[in-house]
C-alpha cells in the first residue's frame, strides 16, 4: 500500500507559505506605516484636522492593499502575455492612483502633512509588497 499522507502537506505548502509571507508583509508595512504616522503626529498642529492617521484607520486599508494587489499580481502573472512589462508599468501607476484619496481629504482640509504622511505609507507597502511577491509568486520571462 502506498502512503499519501504527506502529499496532502506537500499540495498545501506553496499556499501557506504563500499567506504566511503576507502576513509578514503586512506586520512590515503597518509598522512602518505606524512610524510614519507617528511622525506626521509630532509635524502635524494641535487641533488640526488628522485623517487617516490611526491604526484603527490605516492597518486594515493596508491589508486590503495588499491582498488586491497580490490578486492583481496573480491574474497578470496567469494572464498577460509579458507580465513583467505589464507590472512594470501597472505598479507604478497603481501607487499614483492610491494617492488620489490622499489628495482629496488635502482638498476636504487635512494639511499636507497629513496627506504626504498617507502618500508615504501607500509607497512603503508597494516597496514590501512587490518583492515578496516577486519571490512568492515568481513572473515567468517576458517573451522576446
Amino acid at each position: 500500500m502506498t502512503d499519501t499522507s504527506g502529499l496532502q502537506a506537500r499540495t498545501h505548502q506553496p499556499a501557506l507559505v504563500l499567506a504566511g509571507t503576507l502576513a509578514l508583509a503586512a506586520v512590515a508595512s503597518i509598522v512602518l506605516n505606524t512610524g510614519i504616522a507617528l511622525l506626521a503626529g509630532l509635524v502635524l498642529p494641535d487641533g488640526g484636522v488628522r485623517m487617516g492617521l490611526q491604526p484603527i484607520e490605516y492597518a486594515p486599508l493596508t491589508v486590503a492593499g495588499i491582498l488586491l494587489g497580490t490578486l492583481g499580481w496573480y491574474v497578470i502573472r496567469r494572464t498577460a502575455r509579458k507580465p513583467r512589462a505589464v507590472l512594470r508599468v501597472l505598479v507604478p501607476l497603481a501607487v499614483l492612483l492610491s494617492f488620489g484619496p490622499d489628495l482629496g481629504i488635502l482638498a476636504a482640509g487635512a494639511s499636507f502633512v497629513n496627506s504626504l504622511a498617507l502618500m508615504a505609507m501607500h509607497v512603503i507597502v508597494a516597496v514590501i509588497t512587490v518583492p515578496v511577491l516577486a519571490r512568492v509568486l515568481p513572473l515567468p520571462a517576458d517573451p522576446a
